[in-house]
This record gives C-alpha cells, structure tokens and sequence, in this order.
C-alpha cells in the first residue's frame, strides 16, 4: 500500500477503526427496501448480519422536510417506483418512529453495527440520541454546506458520498465538516446501475491524498469488479444495496444484491483485503518448506580435505538450500574442514 494510504488516521465507527489493516468495512445499505414494512426491515437487518457485513444501513427522513409537494421523481425511481412525484413516493417508503429504536436493538443482538442516512437535522438528532457511532451523508447533500456545518456540531463520524460532485465541491464539504469528530469520504457514481466505464475508481487514492482521510467506494454497479478495485486502490470501507428479492416493487430493488449475492460480496471483499497486505517484499511462512527444496545452494562437486582453495571446478550449485547462497561467490575461500562428496558447503566449512 503507497505511503499516502499508510498515513491516513484511522477513523472509528464504534469499537471498529477504518482503515484496519488486513480488513474492509463492509456496509450492507438496506435503504429503503424495506418498502415501509417493518418486518421486512426487520428481515434486512438478519440477512445483512448473515452475510458477515459489518453493519446495516438505512435511510430516515420526513418527506416533507425532503422534497416539495411538486419535485418529480428521478427517470430510475419513476421505473421502478410507480410513483410520479417524489413526496409520494418516499411517504409509502417511511418508517414510524419507534421502528428504529426496534431496528438499532435488532442489529446489536444480531453482531452487527446499526447505520443510517438521516436527510433533515431532526432526524439525524433523532439517530444520535439512539447512540448510532457515525450519519451517513447522501451524495445529494454534498454542496449542501449548511447542512454538513449543522451535521458536524452533533459529535458523531460522518461519512459522506460525493456523487455528482467535482473536487472542488469536495474540498468544500470536507470543510465544513472540519468540526466532525471523524470524517469519512465515499467515492460514488450517483447513477443506478452506475456505468462501470464511468467509475473513475482513481478517485479513491487521488482523495485520499488530498485530504489525508479515509475514502471509500459507495457502489452502484452490477457485479464484484469495481469493489475489487476499490479495495485494490485503497478504499477501507465499502457501501452496497442489498435487498430480500431484486423483484420487488420499489425504485431500489433492481439495483441491490439479493442475499446470497450480499454474502459472496463481503466475502470476496475481505478476502482481498487480506490478500494485499503491507507491501514489504519478504519470504511468507507458508514457502519455508518449499524455499529449502527449490532454492539451490553450494555443493562439493568431490570430496576435499581441509585447506582448499577453492575454485570453479570444485564447486557445483544443487537443490536443496542447505548450503551457501549462490548470491555469495566463495570461490577463493579455503575450507577449514574437509568436506565431502555432494555435500552442501556452509559458513562452517570455510575458515576465517
């Protein structure tokens, strides 16, 4: 990993540290693909447990305090949704209140972190009071200066998605976080299914860099192949949709992982993360058996008594590595003992 990545400070998200070497934070975003059923949100809550996510995320909000009465749904929302304004859309998509006092003790019981993205300052109050460890903050607010000022005074982490964003309007909401006990970026492609060429998945390094904080990669796509590459680029935390059934009605299904899906994606995650490790080029427990039979060394090509000089003739370089490293000439040296036929020439062998 570059020397930007190793000196970012990590950032805790409860008793969890982003970055952890050797590990990424898997956030499985159930959204709102609860349907405003909360047996179903219940249901969420135990299928991102299951897949060994490190937490669950959700979205509270009042539809009044989001959109107005006349703001129309997105071209993605209006296909899947069946809604033509957004206010009737998110008010079938809402939870009551007390649903998440229910859903954030759900997800203790069940071993994972309870998340998720409040969209007005009542209900991000509301989520701090519940004891969350860090707010989501949606790509849409990221120009939404006043906001992530107010955001950043409640002494949670933060984690903000810059989708539809420049580096500009980035630098700006890092800004005004500046008072965020913790601050974490997403790199996001504000599109569902986001288009894989547009990904730009240098971005994850490229901010990191520039701010010095943890970026990861909130993921839109179809598929393993971008969040491979995000973990390979750095990113120390992920975000992906999940849903019980990509078929149900709702403007988020299509686009999310259906549970078995979810599982190989934490897993496949994680193992990459393990797999990169810290970049120090050296011999791995796991090839000490196989280096001392591969790996070849000096041998006597016949036997020799003590006092020899040695030379090109008297030497020969065999399997295993018992011997003198080929790396080390030791023709010229003289054997402080005698040395037998085949046998491997050590540091003992040769005097001085």
């Amino acid at each position: 990993m570059s020397d930007h990545l190793n000196a970012v400070t990590p950032v805790a998200i409860g008793a969890r540290e982003v970055p952890t070497p050797g590990d990424v934070f898997v956030i499985a975003e159930a959204g709102v693909n609860h349907n405003g059923d909360i047996a179903l949100a219940h249901r969420l809550v135990d299928i991102a447990a299951a897949s060994g996510a490190d937490a669950v995320k959700f979205q509270t909000f009042s539809p009044e305090k989001l959109v107005s009465s006349a703001a129309a749904t997105t071209p993605y929302q209006r296909d899947r949704g069946g809604s033509s304004d957004q206010r009737s859309l998110l008010e079938a998509l809402t939870l009551p209140k007390e649903a998440w006092v229910e859903l954030r003790d759900h997800a203790t019981e069940a071993g994972t972190t309870f998340l998720s993205t409040p969209f007005d300052l009542d209900s991000a109050e509301m989520l701090v009071d519940l004891g969350l460890p860090a707010l989501k903050v949606s790509s849409g607010e990221l120009t939404n200066l006043p906001y992530l000022r107010e955001m950043s005074q409640l002494g949670v982490v933060l984690l903000v998605s810059t989708g539809m964003g420049t580096e500009h309007e980035v630098e700006a909401a890092v800004e005004a976080c500046a008072d965020a006990p913790g601050l974490v970026l997403f790199h996001c492609v504000s599109a569902y299914p986001a288009p894989v060429e547009e990904c730009n998945l240098r971005v994850i390094p490229r901010l990191t860099e520039l701010h010095g904080i943890p970026v990861g990669w909130s993921d839109h796509t179809p598929g393993l192949t971008t969040a491979l590459g995000a973990v390979a680029l750095g990113a120390p935390i992920l975000e992906k949709h999940f849903t019980s059934d990509r078929t149900l009605p709702g403007p988020d299904h299509l686009a999310s992982l259906e549970p078995d899906a979810l599982t190989d994606y934490v897993t496949a995650t994680k193992q990459l993360a393990v797999a990169l490790g810290d970049g120090v080029k050296v011999r791995m427990p796991s090839e000490e058996e196989n280096a001392v039979l591969v790996r070849r060394s000096w041998h006597a090509a016949h036997a020799m008594p003590a006092g020899t000089e040695l030379t090109g003739a008297d030497l020969q370089l065999l399997r295993p590595e018992g011997g003198i490293s080929p790396a080390v000439d030791i023709r010229g040296r003289v054997l402080a003992r005698a040395v037998e036929a085949g046998a491997p020439v050590t540091d003992a062998d040769l005097a001085g």
